[in-house]
């Protein structure tokens, strides 16, 4: 069995963020159609590619560390504007995650709706904003 180069984990990374996004965007609009399997199916997958994600993250920059951005002018303030949202934001997200997944595994739908509310949103906001981060620092900007 082959593992995956280190240099192949950023473009795992953002596959991961933009899987995770459609997940959630799907499992919002089964919900919203009172598909309720179909939306604990995609909610669950989205947890569960969430964690892959972060294990794969925490992974790559602990054996590579940071990587520099190589943009200037302009680009400079709205790359870290949207990296300092997207790095705050990610930290928060986990335990409000863990508690709308936790609420909605006890049957606590009244409190999971009222959490979800919040959680949706901005767990997508994460996981959009983790793939422009990576286009803008690998693709389009990006200094080893």
């Amino acid at each position: 069995m082959s593992s995956l180069p280190l240099s192949a984990l950023p473009a795992l990374n953002a596959a991961l963020n933009a899987t995770c996004a459609v997940l959630l965007v799907s499992g919002y609009l089964m919900i919203r159609r009172r598909k309720v399997v179909a939306h604990k199916i995609c909610m669950g997958s989205a947890f569960v590619v969430a964690v892959m994600f972060l294990a794969s993250y925490v992974t790559y920059h602990y054996q590579v560390g940071s990587m520099r951005f190589g943009g200037q002018g302009w680009m400079r303030p709205v790359y870290f504007s949207l990296l300092t949202s997207h790095t705050i934001l990610a930290a928060g997200i986990v335990p409000l995650v863990l508690v709308t997944l936790s609420r909605a595994l006890r049957g606590r739908f009244d409190r999971h709706v009222r959490i979800a509310r919040w959680t949706l949103p901005l767990w997508l906001y994460v996981s959009v904003t983790g793939v422009i981060v990576y286009l803008m620092l690998y693709h389009l900007y990006g200094r080893a």
